[in-house]
């Protein structure tokens, strides 16, 4: 039995909860809430960090460079809603299995890129744009379940 279906989130130790990640990048994007019904919108405007490879060039350091960047450990469940709903986080925490295409089901990240469930070259950095606004809304693919 794999680890994430007999532990909790709160219990997997930092190499566990850090493989969850598939490194889509999705959660990098910029993003909008409606306040009143909670309906976060994702943008195609990627934080600036975020490479190619959907790496953060400042990953260690995030937190206190990026202006909004989250520790997804350190903040509550309830916002998690921030999250694509393929996020492995996001599921697991919601009771969800892991997407069929996840690196740690199919041992790399080919089945995540063909089926389109990451930021591609249709994102654009933050650096590139003056300012971010409801112009820049796309719909993110929800995963199969």
């Amino acid at each position: 039995m794999a680890f994430w279906q007999h532990k909790s989130l709160d219990e997997m130790t930092t190499i566990e909860w850090e493989s969850l990640c598939d490194g889509c990048g999705l959660c990098c994007l910029h993003k909008f809430e409606d306040i009143q019904t909670e309906v976060v919108e994702f943008t195609c405007v990627k934080c600036q960090h975020l490479d190619s490879a959907r790496r953060c060039g400042v990953y260690a350091n995030r937190i206190g460079l990026v202006d909004g960047c989250l520790n997804v450990r350190d903040i509550p469940r309830t916002d998690y809603r921030w999250l694509p709903e393929s996020c492995a986080y996001r599921r697991l925490d919601e009771g969800r299995e892991l997407p069929k295409w996840h690196p740690l089901i199919i041992g790399d990240r080919t089945a995540m890129e063909e089926g389109g469930y990451c930021v591609g070259d249709w994102a654009i950095g933050d650096d590139q744009v003056e300012h971010v606004d409801e112009d820049f809304i796309v719909t993110i693919k929800v995963s199969p379940t």
